[in-house]
């Protein structure tokens, strides 16, 4: 093809692309924004055809203008919206959570049940710990709360940013297991919910007949707001894709579990800020020896009255 002729036929859409850059104003406000990426992709395969052809460098370079306009203007337009995230967390995310108020509280209902049943089974009768979880585990926790153990002991500083990070990783895998699972009509969810509940139940109760507690509770009730909380709506999340597979309606269940996916997945991102300020807690406070049992135990019952009041009643302003 001659130049003339590949002019000829692009020239109108190169001019609006140009025009449309010219505008002030985000795209999506704009008429025809629609077209905007169409005519970037085009550009960009125009210019590529240019340089293939060898149709002069002042074509080339008009493309190549273009071309770098376009990019510049989609990825400034991508970057992230710190208005709409801060809008999201003060009430989209404590709202969404009380849409799904049904399945949040049989999420608690799965992961508190056996927790309690685990926490009286072991008092009662300690020989059920032993069933749960292994002997040399159950020793090792011994040896971090027990008197002497290695948190009255303390640890360098250095190691708690350290810990920062392990328990980022620990807690994100938990509940991304916890809700990723759900996919699995919501019978992963539900093991998961009932999995942790019968874990954290029995070394509860480990620690409270094995006269541990004195150490133990303090250490857990600071960060346990966030992250025991977390665990419950991952949970929920993943009952919600389950609910949306075994029952999806008029639709199929790949496009019902994609709308359910758009619709339930900012659950997960506020459930990972959650656990990330958990981690953070555990390795920074929790484990402080300089603090005493009595502050912890008030700023604990402080966190847990926040993080009731922010899901209770923030973003009912929004018709929530």
């Amino acid at each position: 093809m001659r130049r003339e002729t590949f002019e000829r036929q692009n020239e109108r859409d190169w001019r609006r692309l140009d025009s449309f850059l010219n505008l002030s104003g985000k795209p999506k406000k704009r008429a025809g924004a629609a077209r905007f990426p169409v005519l970037y992709r085009q550009a960009c395969q125009h210019l590529a055809l240019a340089r293939h052809r060898h149709y002069g460098a002042d074509l080339e370079q008009r493309l190549n203008r273009l071309v770098l306009r376009g990019h510049q203007r989609l990825y400034r337009n991508r970057s992230i919206d710190l208005s709409a995230l801060a809008r999201f967390a003060v009430s989209g995310f404590p709202a969404l959570v009380r849409a799904e108020g049904r399945l949040v509280g049989l999420a608690v209902a799965l992961f508190l049940g056996p927790l309690l049943a685990l926490f009286i089974a072991v008092n009662v009768f300690p020989d059920v710990a032993l069933t749960v979880i292994d002997p040399v585990t159950l020793e090792s926790y011994g040896e971090m709360y027990g008197p002497g153990g290695s948190l009255e002991a303390g640890r360098p500083v250095d190691s708690d940013v350290l810990m920062f990070g392990f328990y980022i990783y620990n807690n994100i895998s938990i509940a991304f297991r916890t809700f990723a699972s759900g996919i699995l009509f919501g019978v992963g969810s539900i093991f998961f919910l009932v999995y942790n509940g019968v874990a954290i139940g029995t070394v509860a109760g480990y620690m409270q007949h094995s006269g541990f507690y004195t150490a133990f509770y303090p250490f857990v009730i600071g960060h346990g707001a966030f992250e025991l909380t977390a665990i419950v709506l991952s949970g929920a999340a993943g009952l919600h894709l389950g609910l949306t597979l075994v029952s999806p309606g008029r639709k199929t269940r790949s496009q019902a579990l994609r709308d359910a996916s758009h619709r339930i997945v900012p659950m997960v991102y506020g459930v990972a800020v959650m656990l990330v300020v958990a981690a953070f807690f555990e390795a920074f406070w929790s484990s402080s020896t300089l603090v005493p049992a009595a502050v912890k135990y008030v700023v604990g019952a402080a966190l847990w009255f926040m993080v009731l009041i922010y899901f209770s009643l923030f973003g009912r302003g929004d018709g929530s």
